[in-house]
């Protein structure tokens, strides 16, 4: 059997979806190079939402060693969160917990910065449900507009099925779910984010924060990376805020190369920024119960100076439904499809 390519979290176009996994991945990079700007068709649309806002992972794994200057003003954000939330709580035994949500996205594509370039927008609706067992293994399925995608963790493997792409195992070791860092789950958010430095403040609405930064490892740009995709660098920032402690804003940007053989260098700036709304007291945790999330694909390169392509895109989520230590979850709800079971990446 063909080994499966790696899991992408970028736009995917129809046609890759009846092609072999070989060839998918060569042909993702030629479509990246020079198809987008024609993708305004709301049949398109759906499908590079999901691909960039289904089920995208955190960049960074969960922190398994404790920071070295605890009495840093980062680590103090840090207790600060931890304490508002709940979870720095002792005695705290929840194992596992169920989300349910609602989800509404939007697109648009601006053709050209410097221009005023025609808008299309698509408007789609749809539902989703989180499983976890803290903290590696978690299972998510969402359904927009007739499409379903899902995703999960056994903790030692992430992976992927679409309609489209089928089953697909993810790069760079095992990753939350970006969804639990929007607030859903505290006890994450803490562990992902103790590394980070404390940066500055920041106005974000009626808010003062504290900014915390995290960059991404050059060694694990490198896992994420391919012959003709090349991370070039990730960073993520948190913003929380003086007066409550609480997380309110979270952004992530990844710069990318592509190049294929006898082609020219091309460039991927992707920024997604999520604010976090609604916090509501559950079992003795804080959780955010409302969001919206804004992603810009940038687009440029070598001979495209005035010709980039700004791709624009937005997501609201409600979540209805918050339940911890779920009854009859198990260890076997979590375990991925029988393709990524078998992918080089699995072992």
């Amino acid at each position: 059997m063909a080994r499966l390519a790696p899991l992408s979290e970028e736009p995917i176009s129809e046609e890759e979806g009846s092609r072999t996994a070989a060839t998918r991945i060569h042909s993702f990079h030629n479509w990246l190079k020079s198809h987008l700007p024609m993708l305004s068709t709301k049949k398109n649309d759906i499908k590079i939402l999901l691909s960039v806002l289904g089920c995208p992972l955190s960049p960074l794994s969960i922190s398994r060693k404790q920071p070295r200057d605890v009495a840093s003003s980062a680590q103090y954000i840090i207790q600060q969160f931890r304490a508002t939330t709940g979870c720095s709580k002792r005695g705290r035994t929840a194992k596992s917990m169920y989300a349910s949500g609602r989800v509404w996205m939007e697109m648009a594509h601006e053709h050209g910065l410097s221009s005023s370039g025609a808008a299309s927008k698509g408007h789609h609706k749809g539902c989703f449900v989180v499983w976890q067992m803290v903290p590696d293994m978690w299972l998510v399925e969402l359904a927009v507009s007739g499409h379903q995608i899902a995703a999960g963790s056994d903790g030692k493997v992430a992976w992927r099925r679409t309609p489209w792409l089928g089953a697909h195992a993810a790069r760079g070791g095992v990753r939350p779910l970006r969804r639990a860092l929007q607030g859903l789950d505290p006890e994450t958010i803490a562990a992902v984010l103790s590394p980070a430095e404390h940066i500055g403040e920041k106005h974000i609405g009626d808010e003062e924060c504290f900014v915390l930064e995290l960059m991404v490892d050059n060694s694990i740009l490198s896992s994420w990376s391919d012959s003709t995709a090349e991370i070039i660098k990730h960073r993520m920032l948190g913003f929380f805020s003086q007066r409550s402690g609480l997380l309110v804003r979270l952004e992530d940007t990844q710069l990318t190369r592509i190049q294929s053989p006898g082609a020219e260098a091309m460039y991927w700036e992707t920024t997604i920024a999520s604010c976090i709304e609604d916090y509501r007291r559950v079992d003795d945790l804080m959780i955010a119960h409302r969001g919206r999330s804004t992603v810009n694909l940038l687009r440029f390169g070598v001979g495209l100076k005035d010709h980039r392509v700004m791709t624009q895109m937005e997501e609201r989520w409600t979540i209805d439904d918050v339940l911890f230590n779920v009854p009859g979850l198990s260890v076997d709800c979590f375990i991925p499809p029988e393709e990524v079971q078998r992918s080089c990446l699995y072992e």
